[in-house]
């Protein structure tokens, strides 16, 4: 067949779409589109491709035998069903027949008419071998033309018809019918069949149905006039030979590569929607671990206000006995009546005064402590919780055992199972709630504290942690109030006694507040940062993934845009 070398070159760039295509499939990961682009390529210098199809004892191998005009059996034929293989016949020199694998063969004839196109004889729709149906699939997608012979007899088989949704629906390919056998029907019968088959096929969605009603034992017996196998090679003549099969063919590649183009859109999608999930689940990890720190620093803002009011209720009256008891009258009535009895001294009662502050700090601090660490504890665990909740509950749309997203979900698959079970081990092992720089350096760790349990042990962390604080600060507090009392030794320093306790009071208020905030919300902040550092390998996934989509996209948009401009090249040839 001579082509113009406008065709030529279309042929030549439609070649080099079809060898990217089929990159492409094999980088999102869909083996089967890979695979059916693969026999595309294949194909496409081969003459037009008839494909014969329909279900067993249509008759179909019969049609094969008088189409080719043979004078022999081409395709067997029998009473049992005979074609197990898919046979594909094409041009030869010399006869010749090549078995590809056991389900395929190739026959090489010296038929002129094989110069124009090949011919593919398939097993039955329904045939029981599965392999079979798997192989016709496989050379749909590269036909040129399916040529659909029914049983003249009966043309509503249900499993012709699944196979014809397959071929019409998912391929769109072009399609012509054949009722087989004629010659065992009468006339009238014939007709209504025909009329049938043409309104069926309207209701599954062909615009204008071709059908041709022929007898290949007719045709075989040389009975040309009953047989109309002569409209079919009209049929031939006027779609293909002659040079017009090679724009039609070429016409055909581009269909098929546009709905695996299509195909391929899908899967992207698919892709995409599972990279918005997994981005949205992540954004909610990150969102919720910062409102539970928000949440857990509420609780230290609570616990704080709580211990700070106690001290300031408790230090304020332990000041205002001070001030009052240093006052002149009081002094001076406490050392008349020390001559008289054995009242208490001045050193003693200030004595008397700081262990009265002291018992009544530990005491209110201590109350307010058991009630404020319990909401704390409570809300930093409930953090840990709700992501481990969160991961259990992460949404997958590509399937690990899907074939189209093998790589990429075997991937996501495996990253978020590992986050699964790391997670679960995180919750259960202690030092991830503990930390060392909580503690004074000197201060052995409660044993209760030590012997926790993952995050079970919060409760004990915090309530160590803020004891610690509290009486550590509570501790030189007195200390320095103790000081300041064993130095009074006259009227004269009792507005430094008072400005000093006053001085000392701020000064140790200042301190709990700084001490309980950088720690506890440290504390918030470290249990919150350990959380996420479970998230590095999903994050790296995602960010791999983010620019294989955004690859992928700009690959597939630029196959859609050539596949448009040699369509539309094709179409002023």
């Amino acid at each position: 067949m001579i082509l113009n070398q406008r065709t030529l070159a279309l042929r030549a760039q439609c070649e080099d779409l079809v060898k990217d295509l089929q990159q492409l499939s094999q980088e999102i990961g869909h083996k089967e589109l890979a695979s059916m682009v693969g026999e595309l390529r294949n194909r496409m210098s081969e003459p037009f491709m008839f494909v014969i199809v329909g279900e067993v004892k249509a008759g179909k191998s019969s049609f094969v035998n008088a189409l080719l005009e043979s004078r022999r059996e081409i395709c067997a034929v029998a009473p049992q069903p005979m074609t197990d293989t898919v046979q594909q016949i094409l041009y030869g020199e010399t006869e010749e027949t090549v078995t590809v694998n056991p389900f395929l063969k190739k026959l090489y004839l010296p038929v002129d008419i094989l110069k124009d196109i090949a011919v593919v004889d398939t097993p039955g729709t329904n045939s029981i071998i599965a392999n079979h149906q798997q192989i016709t699939e496989h050379f749909i997608p590269a036909s040129d033309l399916v040529i659909f012979v029914f049983e003249a007899k009966n043309p509503y088989r249900q499993s012709a018809w699944d196979f014809f949704d397959f071929i019409h629906r998912d391929w769109h390919k072009k399609i012509i019918f054949v009722l087989q056998q004629k010659d065992l029907m009468s006339a009238e019968d014939l007709a209504v069949n025909e009329r049938g088959l043409f309104e069926f096929a309207l209701k599954k969605g062909m615009e204008d149905p071709v059908i041709y009603a022929t007898s290949a034992k007719a045709e075989l017996e040389g009975r040309f006039d009953q047989s109309n196998f002569s409209a079919v090679r009209d049929y031939i003549r006027t779609h293909v030979t002659g040079g017009r099969g090679a724009a039609l063919k070429l016409k055909n590649n581009l269909a098929t590569s546009g709905h695996i183009l299509d195909r391929l859109r899908t899967d992207l999608d698919t892709r995409a929607e599972q990279f918005r999930l997994d981005t949205e689940f992540r954004k909610d990890i990150t969102q919720t671990l910062d409102n539970q720190e928000r949440k857990s620093n509420h609780h230290v803002d609570l616990l704080m206000e709580n211990l700070l009011n106690g001290y300031d209720r408790i230090t304020r009256g332990i000041g205002e006995e001070l001030s009052a008891g240093l006052s002149f009258p009081a002094l001076l009535k406490r050392s008349v009546m020390g001559l008289f009895s054995k009242q208490a001294t001045i050193t003693d009662w200030l004595n008397g005064l700081a262990k009265q502050l002291e018992l009544q700090l530990n005491a209110e601090l201590r109350n307010k402590l058991n009630d404020g660490v319990v909401d704390l504890a409570d809300s930093v665990q409930q953090m840990a919780k709700l992501i481990d909740l969160k991961i259990r509950a992460a949404d997958t749309l590509v399937k690990s055992d899907s074939y189209i997203f093998e790589t990429i979900s075997e991937k996501r698959a495996a990253v978020m199972k590992e986050l699964q079970e790391a997670f679960a081990r995180f919750m259960t092992r202690s030092e991830n709630f503990n930390d060392g720089k909580l503690f004074p350096e000197n201060t052995t760790v409660s044993p209760s504290i030590a012997a926790g349990s993952g995050a079970a042990i919060i409760g004990l962390v915090l309530a160590g942690v803020t004891k610690m604080t509290v009486f550590d600060v509570t501790g030189g507090l007195l200390t320095g109030i103790g000081m300041l009392f064993a130095g009074f030794t006259a009227r004269a320093q009792r507005s430094k006694i008072v400005k000093g306790y006053e001085a000392e009071i701020s000064k140790g208020r200042i301190q709990m507040q700084d001490a309980l905030e950088s720690k506890l919300r440290g504390y918030v902040r470290t249990i919150k940062g350990r959380i996420a550092d479970n998230f590095g390998e999903i994050d790296a996934m995602l960010d791999q993934e983010e620019s294989q989509i955004l690859y992928l996209n700009e690959q597939h948009s630029a196959l859609k845009e050539r596949l448009k401009i040699i369509d539309n090249e094709l179409e002023i040839n």
